[in-house]
């Protein structure tokens, strides 16, 4: 072979390297903006919930006169959860939430009148749904933080990722051990 043809060669190499290198670093860019939206929509029922909450409080309270220590662990609660900076405080912020809001509606339980209000009904629906979609938020998330997770940790995309900066994502996780027991919650 003439020189020419091998330069040919290792040229036609390199172009092909440089092309799978482009390709594995624009997956791990559309998988990280995945698990960013992820993470966006997560936020979106969160917010819903932490709205909610206020006017949850506001209309139980002209029913249920001594529970003000609930009132004031759901409200801080709320205040942590809302300034959590990274998923891993989230979880922690998000399962103290969740504790407050369930003894909440365990003490909900004494106050029959309450339980016939409409606007408590309609909450407690709206909060119920929410609930609901931050679950499935959540499980969508942690799944889009495994895919990419896998990519940045196996080989090839390993290297490109360790190249670029692509770091390891936090999956979204229950913290408290009491948030991982089943409730037993009845209305």
């Amino acid at each position: 072979m003439s020189g020419g043809i091998v330069l040919l060669i290792v040229l036609g190499l390199i172009v092909v390297l440089v092309l799978i290198l482009i390709g594995i670093y624009n997956r791990l860019v559309g998988l990280r903006n995945q698990v960013d939206n992820a993470w966006s929509q997560i936020d979106v029922q969160l917010k819903r919930r932490y709205d909610l909450i206020p006017n949850l409080i506001e209309t139980v309270k002209g029913y249920m006169t001594h529970e003000r220590g609930t009132f004031e662990a759901i409200t801080q609660a709320r205040s942590q959860a809302m300034g959590a900076r990274n998923v891993a405080e989230a979880g922690k912020a998000e399962g103290l939430l969740g504790q407050a809001l369930g003894r909440l509606m365990v003490s909900v339980e004494s106050y029959p009148d309450l339980k016939a209000n409409q606007n408590f009904l309609a909450l407690q629906e709206d909060l119920a749904s929410t609930e609901n979609k931050i679950g499935f938020s959540r499980q969508n998330y942690n799944d889009q933080v495994l895919y990419y997770n896998n990519k940045t940790q196996m080989f090839p995309s390993n290297i490109v990722a360790g190249l670029f900066g692509f770091a390891r994502r936090d999956f979204f996780e229950i913290q408290t051990a009491a948030e991982r027991e089943v409730p037993k919650v009845s209305f």
